[in-house]
């Protein structure tokens, strides 16, 4: 039997998602070792998130099975309404299952993924926008400059060799100072970076005006939802599975892999950075600075808890009466 009717049935209309679903996936097993600064790393990367997006997102976190403490700080942050889909899965799926959780489930008609060691720098959503928008063909952009291997972007060459106004540039372009730059948050040698520099010849595609690198980066990319459902499901074998199946699977179906001529993304590894590390200088992102709540004074949640008691008072009061 039920009582009463469920308010929820007076709400006419409801808020529609943003265009734009940021997705971070988040796996701090403990904060020790390996995973010293993971959970002030997280930190920075969704602070910058919420200081330097210019346009409507909304923010979803996939936890790979994280610690107490990350667990407690993402629960905090959705409760102050900075994250508006958080799943806090209890063991670690791997990249790539949460990939194919988060990609299904998104909202928007964009995704933007990123690690939870990416700091955004202000200008990387319009960016990201207007090259999947300027080239509909394209299927994922990273918004900062990749040199990766052409294997992977063939199609992306394919098609500017036979789309009209477009032009392909191939050869030493790519600047050492950009690829030693990410290439060391990875952990690499210098002396592997180097052979692996020398041996990559970088791709450049002018279109339009706009001048992008061939190939993208699964640590950071920007796609269409409608082409990312085109490769799901992504085997998830392990937790780390293979990754490149992804980048595969869009060079496969055609569509154009590459990456901004500019920096607007920094990958910062396991480390804090270091004073200068970052391009604008920030080691952290205020509070104050972060994107606000729509409704900040009803989502504080000490008044949330009164009034949903108040309510649920209420409630017993008037339909007590009906017995």
């Amino acid at each position: 039997m039920r009582v009463g009717q469920n308010p929820i049935k007076s709400v006419e209309s409801i808020a529609p998602p943003a265009p734009v679903t940021v997705v971070v996936i988040s796996y701090i097993p403990f904060l020790s070792g390996y995973y010293t600064h993971s959970l002030e790393l997280l930190k920075l990367c969704l602070g910058s998130i919420h200081a330097n997006t210019e346009g409507a997102y909304d923010l979803m976190v996939f936890d790979n099975g994280s610690c107490a403490e990350v667990r407690e700080y993402l629960l905090a942050e959705q409760a102050f309404g900075r994250i508006q889909y958080l799943t806090l899965s209890e063991r670690n799926l791997g990249k790539p299952a949460a990939w194919n959780i988060c990609f299904a489930a998104a909202p928007g008609e964009f995704i933007a993924y990123a690690d939870a060691d990416v700091y955004f720098y202000k200008g990387w959503l319009p960016s990201s926008l207007e090259a999947l928008r300027t080239l509909p063909q394209a299927g994922m952009v990273t918004a900062m400059p990749m040199l990766t291997p052409q294997k992977y972007s063939t199609a992306t060459v394919k098609w500017a060799k036979a789309q009209r106004g477009a032009k392909l540039e191939t050869g030493a372009l790519f600047s050492w100072d950009d690829f030693w730059k990410h290439a060391r948050s990875l952990g690499n040698s210098e002396e592997h970076g180097r052979a692996f520099f020398k041996d990559n010849k970088a791709v450049r595609l002018s279109y339009k005006k706009r001048q992008y690198w061939a190939g993208a980066a699964h640590f950071q990319f920007m796609a269409r939802k409608r082409i990312l459902q085109q490769v799901l499901p992504i085997p998830a074998e392990k937790p780390m599975g293979r990754v490149r199946l992804l980048d595969e699977a869009i060079n496969a179906l055609g569509y154009l892999r590459l990456s901004t001529a500019e920096w607007h993304v920094q990958h910062m590894g396991n480390q804090l950075p270091a004073a200068g590390d970052l391009l604008d200088g920030s080691l952290a992102t205020p509070v104050a600075a972060r994107r606000a709540p729509v409704s900040s004074f009803w989502s504080w949640p000490p008044l949330r808890k009164l009034l949903q008691w108040l309510n649920g008072w209420t409630f017993d009061r008037i339909h007590s009466t009906q017995k």
